[in-house]
């Protein structure tokens, strides 16, 4: 625990301008980052008497062992950086909305040249129109159902379209009416654009335009004494206003508007939001987060604002938003909302009427959702919390083990050897901290040489880190991990950099000014997949880079028993103990995760092709050579004037292509042609001919890349 007075910044020191902090733990991980209109009076804040700050700002300045600020221009800028560097950074005592759900939207993909409407989660592409968030998906469904009747818009995947495009039969729904068909031709590419745009508009709540021409048109059609079509488009109205019930109407003049309620309770907040377009709720979701730090309701509306429209521009901004309190102050905000849309939006509270009365809807929303959420989670939380205590008492451990690192080897018999770490803090897989590594230092199978590699290359990285940071140095006054260093990983870990940073002066987002690093934090107990000899080598390994503060275990798949270092009996844990629940968690997923990674290597080298190894021929000419020819055979049985003749392919190029693919031919066998017999000759005798005859024997030819 560090005292805020030992990094607390000399007075005359921070400026009296807007701008943007960050407070940094002792690995130099931001944990916090907050905004202010005058940088000196909110710091000043933080450091007065420990007794005197609420709880969680106490924990957070006694964590944090550094302080750093950046100065800008407007309170704007301001809450722009904040939200950029809590996406970059993660910081652990930021307040964090998490969505309580996947919600599922509905897309029109209308990038494409034929757009397609499909239900889609995750992040926003652009040039795709969404509208929602739904509840469920299946609601989705049933409202595309319906409006494919009017709107016959395609929805099936791009490999269903192509072969229907190549066979010229169209799908199911193009037979019943419900897709256009624009696979097979029955429309132009721009009349099913069309179609899309009409589509878009009915969901954006332009509806009465289209039930009043599909009313005319019915009319016409009974004066014209065509039933059937009449019939069809009186159908076609009912499916319309049948998909309009599904949104009720909540506002009667057609607002577009977004309301936001928040219920929350000393230690967590939940976040509920309505989206009306058009006058009726076309989408609803939830967030709910951890308070770990002191804030006031109209900041977490601030937060939530942010979340909400961080990575949003245009009409996906409404013209309002409806909050329960306004954030102080509230003109940064709104003029920040401003930006994001392009126009005025208005931001307020709604004091009576239809507004306020939908309000109170999605406060009884929020609150039903905490609850909801504290339920789920007290059982969990106890659990978790239950799980680490009985590991750290079967391990004779000082303290629970908040951060679990796993590792396991992989490979197929001996080939394409790879590790896995995966990483479990409190109890939770923390999968952006994963890594995945090649096994370099030899060939062949041997999981406990393996083991002492990886462990050994994760700990030195560890050691780099800190060196950089000033936290250690070599007692002989070298540097560590010297190997490990430069602008690629030698060690051969892939995964997204996660880590801290180093103090920057220049405020610049780089690696060394906070950015995520690699292994830069060290686990209160290394779990390996296996039993006493590798754990004796994760042990080996880190006692040689001088590393004690560290507890080994190792997990056996057979009995499921744990192994210590040095100890000739395994310990056994209940089977019931939720301990062993939570190790075998950990286990299982780095297995998974070794093996996806494993199966990833093999998959690319049965892929390669000789042609890869051909200095300076890239996909592009590759593909030609494959295109021109039809196969590799044939391109291997080409002269190098044939091999010319494909665009872009010079004579040099060709001679490189003709010896690279002679070296990686098969050596045909001899073959006796009186008898049909395959000659075992050994390579450099004599054939029939009189001409020497190489077998290649195939395990001289395994190693080679096809």
């Amino acid at each position: 625990m560090a005292d805020p007075s030992s990094y607390r910044p000399k007075p005359g020191e921070i400026p009296d301008t807007p701008g943007v902090y960050r407070f940094r733990d002792e690995h130099r991980r931001v944990i916090y980052v907050g905004k202010a209109k005058s940088l000196r009076q909110r710091l000043a804040n933080y450091f007065q008497d420990l007794a005197g700050l609420h709880p969680r700002t106490r924990s957070m300045v006694t964590t944090a062992a550094s302080v750093e600020w950046t100065v800008v221009s407007t309170e704007v800028e301001a809450l722009q950086l904040e939200y950029s560097w809590i996406k970059e950074y993660d910081p652990r005592f930021n307040v964090k909305y998490r969505d309580d759900k996947s919600y599922p939207y509905l897309a029109v993909t209308m990038n494409e040249e034929y757009p397609r409407v499909q239900v889609m989660r995750g992040h926003k592409k652009k040039g795709v129109r969404y509208f929602g968030p739904y509840a469920h998906a299946w609601a989705i469904r049933d409202t595309v159902d319906l409006l494919l009747r009017v709107f016959p818009v395609r929805t099936c995947s791009a490999g269903v379209f192509k072969n229907a495009a190549r066979t010229g039969r169209p799908c199911l729904l193009g037979y019943i009416g419900k897709c256009s068909a624009p696979c097979v031709e029955r429309v132009s590419a721009e009349e099913h654009r069309e179609l899309a745009d009409e589509f878009c508009d009915f969901m954006t709540g332009r509806t009465n335009t289209y039930i009043r021409r599909l009313e005319k048109q019915m009319g016409e059609a009974a004066e014209d004494m065509e039933y059937e079509r009449a019939a069809r488009l009186r159908d076609d109205i009912e499916a319309l206003r049948k998909a309009m019930e599904k949104n009720a109407v909540v506002l009667a003049d057609a607002t577009d508007a977004d309301l936001i309620a928040v219920a929350e309770d000393e230690l967590e907040a939940a976040v509920q939001i309505f989206h009306v377009r058009g006058g009726r709720v076309r989408g609803q979701r939830g967030w709910v987060t951890d308070k770990v730090e002191e804030i006031t309701t109209g900041a977490l509306v601030e937060h939530a604002l942010q979340q909400l429209y961080g990575e949003e521009t245009g009409d996906a901004v409404p013209k309002e938003v409806l909050v329960p309190a306004l954030p102080d102050p509230v003109e940064p905000v709104q003029e920040w909302l401003t930006t994001r849309r392009g126009s005025g939006v208005s931001l307020r509270i709604p004091q009576r009427g239809d507004k306020k009365a939908l309000m109170e809807t999605v406060q009884r929303n929020a609150q039903q959702a905490l609850v909801l959420h504290k339920t789920k989670r007290a059982s969990d939380l106890t659990t978790r919390s239950r799980a680490l205590e009985e590991i750290a008492d079967a391990l004779d451990l000082d303290s629970a083990p908040l951060r679990i690192e796993c590792y396991d080897i992989s490979h197929l018999q001996g080939d394409d050897v790879v590790a896995s770490m995966v990483v479990f803090e409190d109890g939770l897989a923390r999968k952006s901290e994963y890594r995945r590594f090649q096994i370099k230092g030899f060939a062949g199978q041997d999981d406990v040489r393996s083991m002492h590699e990886v462990i050994t290359r994760r700990f030195r990285r560890y050691l780099a880190e800190k060196e950089k940071t000033g936290e250690w140095t070599d007692t002989d006054g070298g540097r560590v991990g010297q190997d490990d260093r430069g602008g690629q990983d030698p060690d051969g870990a892939e995964a997204p950099l996660t880590g801290t940073g180093v103090p920057a002066a220049t405020n610049t987002l780089t690696e060394d000014d906070g950015r995520p690093k690699k292994f830069a934090y060290p686990p209160q107990l290394v779990v390996v997949d296996g039993g006493a000899p590798q754990v004796a080598a994760a042990r080996r390994a880190l006692d040689e880079l001088g590393i004690d503060d560290i507890a080994v275990c190792g997990l056996a798949k057979r009995l499921e028993e744990v192994w210590l270092p040095g100890d000739d009996d395994p310990v056994v844990l209940p089977r019931t103990s939720e301990g062993l629940y939570l190790l075998q968690r950990v286990r299982d997923e780095a297995h998974r995760f070794a093996i996806s990674y494993q199966r990833v290597k093999r998959s690319k080298r049965f892929r390669s092709s000789p042609l890869d190894d051909v200095p300076g021929l890239g996909d592009t000419r590759r593909q030609a050579l494959l295109r021109h020819f039809g196969s590799l055979k044939k391109l291997r049985s080409a002269t190098i004037d044939q091999i010319c003749e494909v665009p872009g392919i010079g004579r040099k190029t060709a001679e490189t292509i003709a010896v690279a693919l002679a070296r990686s031919a098969p050596a045909a066998p001899a073959v006796n042609t009186a008898t049909g017999e395959i000659m075992e000759e050994e390579p450099g005798t004599m054939g029939s001919s009189g001409e020497p005859v190489t077998t290649g024997a195939p395990d001289e030819r395994r190693g080679q890349e096809t």
